[in-house]
């Protein structure tokens, strides 16, 4: 079923060069657009990281209060996904990807000059709220504009890389920001993206929906946006005071049985907000299981790394930026490299390789000592994790958005985008705790990357199984232009 592209504007949608020849220079500037936005919400989930304290002291905020500096903008971000996704694929992703840019450059200038805790948690959350528009409606004006095969292999390529190196700047970055200028730099960092994307996306983005406009599922949106809510609440509270408080309990369980009301209602709407077979195809259910493992014991090993830098090692925070800086350059490297390995091998193979060395390589992590050697095992050993990782995030969003129709596009990413959000928020309350509440952090942090090793082995395992053989016939690396 064609796009309905009624409602564009001069840009008319990208004229798509033949396989195996290199993108056009208008296809180029669509994905800065498109890279740099996402860029930009990736920085935000690290960069205020480190400038915490410092906020905390400027602002009159307490220590247990800090932690609402994070959860402001991840409950949005996580919660609204799924309905903002569907809202770009209804009433148009473009229209909807600009407003986010809009109010999240908003928010992020409101977050600088914030004058007391109030106004500042109030320009995390509408920060949360922008990305949750951005992330589902900018990958799904990608998928869409992007033919399926190695254009879209390389433009999701880069876009993961970007996604993986935006994390690892902003911690890098916050410390140097909070040192030399100040904590408000971070914020301001982010409204001048903002202010640098959205007046080149209007002329380079074609607008597409879906072309029969059927109506919004009301029930649906509710139950599920609000039993995110309620498990990123559960799961972010967690992460700081653990699983016995009272309204951790009740989230938990709120969340539950939201999620549950949402697939009863699902199944039975006439036009769902999610539709139950999507979710019953293997790649989609598979590669986002594959998904939310990569991203979720990934963060905790980076969570569980800072914790033995500083801790164990006395690092200082600008050192084990550097650490993390030197992840973050092995990613991007992962991210040239990674369309090759998928036009070789697959996507669904490549997925479940790469979740295999992520694997391997961070229980080689288990060998670290206090000893001031192991940090170039760290070092190694987690770039090389993040390389594994990188192709990861890129073989699981192709695997899932693989063979789906473009009106069902945004639906798609949202399922991958809300895997992502989710992944980065269970992964430290689930495992991160076991080192925080170690009275030996050495042995806690031991501890914690084991299981995350035997969590993504299995998880590979399981992946294989569960995708079957992949049975189409992977595009030669030549054929993507790469070589």
């Amino acid at each position: 079923m064609a796009i309905d592209t009624t409602e564009t504007t001069s840009a008319s949608p990208t004229v798509h060069s033949p396989l195996g020849t290199r993108l056009s220079t208008r296809d180029k500037l669509v994905l800065f657009v498109l890279c740099a936005a996402q860029f930009m919400v990736a920085l935000d989930f690290s960069v205020l990281n480190v400038a915490l304290p410092v906020l905390g002291k400027d602002l009159g905020m307490s220590q247990s209060a800090l932690q609402w500096a994070v959860t402001a903008f991840a409950l949005p971000s996580g919660g609204f996904l799924l309905l903002f996704g569907r809202m770009g694929d209804l009433y148009g992703r473009r229209r909807l990807f600009l407003t986010g840019l809009a109010l999240f450059g908003a928010a992020s200038l409101l977050a600088t000059f914030a004058w007391d805790p109030a106004s500042f948690l109030t320009g995390r959350a509408l920060q949360g709220l922008g990305a949750a528009a951005i992330v589902p409606t900018g990958m799904s004006l990608l998928t869409t504009t992007f033919p399926e095969g190695p254009a879209r292999d390389r433009a999701l390529g880069i876009s993961g890389t970007l996604l993986s190196l935006g994390f690892t700047v902003g911690m890098v970055a916050g410390g140097v920001l909070t040192d030399v200028l100040s904590w408000r730099s971070t914020m301001g960092l982010l409204s001048v993206f903002a202010l640098i994307v959205l007046p080149l996306a209007p002329g380079l983005l074609p607008e597409s929906r879906t072309p029969d406009r059927p109506r919004l599922d009301v029930p649906g949106a509710v139950t599920v946006t609000g039993g995110l809510l309620a498990l990123i609440y559960a799961l972010s509270t967690a992460a700081e005071r653990g699983f016995g408080g009272t309204d951790v309990i009740v989230a938990l369980a709120a969340g539950v049985l939201l999620l549950a009301a949402f697939v009863y209602i699902e199944s039975r709407a006439h036009a769902p907000l999610v539709s139950l077979p999507m979710l019953r195809r293997r790649t989609v259910a598979w590669g986002n299981l594959g998904g939310l493992v990569t991203f979720s014991m990934m963060s905790t090993v980076v969570f569980a790394l800072t914790l033995y830098l500083q801790e164990t090692l006395g690092l200082s925070a600008f050192e084990t930026g550097l650490v993390f800086g030197v992840q973050g350059v092995m990613s991007a490297v992962a991210g040239v490299y990674a369309p090759k390995v998928i036009g070789r091998f697959g996507a669904r193979r490549t997925l479940v390789g790469s979740l295999a060395g992520q694997g391997l390589f961070v229980a080689g992590l288990v060998l670290l000592n206090a000893h001031t050697w192991s940090v170039w095992l760290a070092t190694a050993a987690v770039s090389l994790a993040s390389m594994c990782h990188l192709g990861a995030i890129i073989s699981y969003g192709l695997t899932v958005t693989s063979g789906v129709p473009d009106e069902e596009q945004g639906l798609a990413t949202g399922l991958v985008t809300s895997t992502q959000q989710v992944g980065l928020t269970i992964g430290i309350p689930l495992l991160g705790v076991l080192a925080t509440t170690s009275s030996d952090l050495l042995a806690g942090v031991h501890t914690v990357l084991a299981l995350d090793a035997v969590i993504v082995l299995a998880a590979a395992v399981l992946v294989a199984a569960g995708l079957g053989r992949d049975r189409s016939r992977p595009v030669e690396a030549e054929a993507l232009g790469l070589r």
